[in-house]
């Protein structure tokens, strides 16, 4: 009898225990991750590792809470385009400008890049059924992806990474380099799988 009483004495006193665990889950659980999404395949390779290994949807545990799930914020950066003066003639005397037909013309064609990458997304969000917010934002990717994670203070940051080697990251700039270095908070840098067939 006095066995049974002692472990139910340590049962008791491991309650309160396991119920402080639950909260400091709770305070420390995820709610916004952030993922740069460009046109290279290592975003969207970010992504789906981010949706496999980091993100709980309502599917795989049901009896989460609509409150408890996080939420995904596709961050897609733009470039602005820039009217350029183009010499014309010898001695550079005369100019030629960019028309605003072209200029136009690139703008809509930039949107429909920007669609159809964040449906994309928007659709691999969908298909693993996590929440999902999209952001266009115009400027130095760099920058501005630093600036959106600051602002929306999200809980954690995840880029794609192109394995550009140390020349071509010295000379090109490196997004994810940038982000691990000036984000103000915890980052997640994706690298591609290496093929096999090496």
């Amino acid at each position: 009898m006095e066995t049974q009483s002692a472990g139910a004495a340590v049962g008791a006193e491991q309650q309160p225990l396991m119920k402080k665990n639950e909260e400091q889950n709770k305070k420390t659980m995820i709610k916004v991750i952030m993922v740069g999404i460009d046109e290279s395949d290592e975003s969207f390779y970010a992504l789906r590792w981010t949706l496999d290994h980091l993100f709980v949807s309502i599917g795989e545990a049901p009896e989460t809470r609509l409150d408890e799930v996080g939420k995904v914020v596709l961050v897609h950066v733009q470039q602005p385009f820039h009217q350029y003066v183009f010499p014309a003639g010898p001695g550079g005397g005369a100019a030629l400008y960019t028309t605003s037909a072209v200029v136009e013309s690139v703008r809509k064609a930039q949107e429909e890049n920007t669609t159809a990458r964040l449906s994309r997304a928007l659709q691999m969000c969908k298909d693993k059924m996590a929440k999902a917010e999209t952001l266009v934002l115009d400027g130095d990717s760099k920058d501005m992806i630093c600036q959106a994670a600051e602002q929306m203070q999200v809980d954690l940051l995840v880029v794609g990474s192109r394995g550009l080697g140390k020349i071509k990251r010295a000379f090109l700039g490196s997004v994810s380099d940038y982000c691990a270095h000036h984000a103000k908070c915890p980052i997640l840098i994706v690298k591609p799988l290496r093929e096999s067939s090496k």
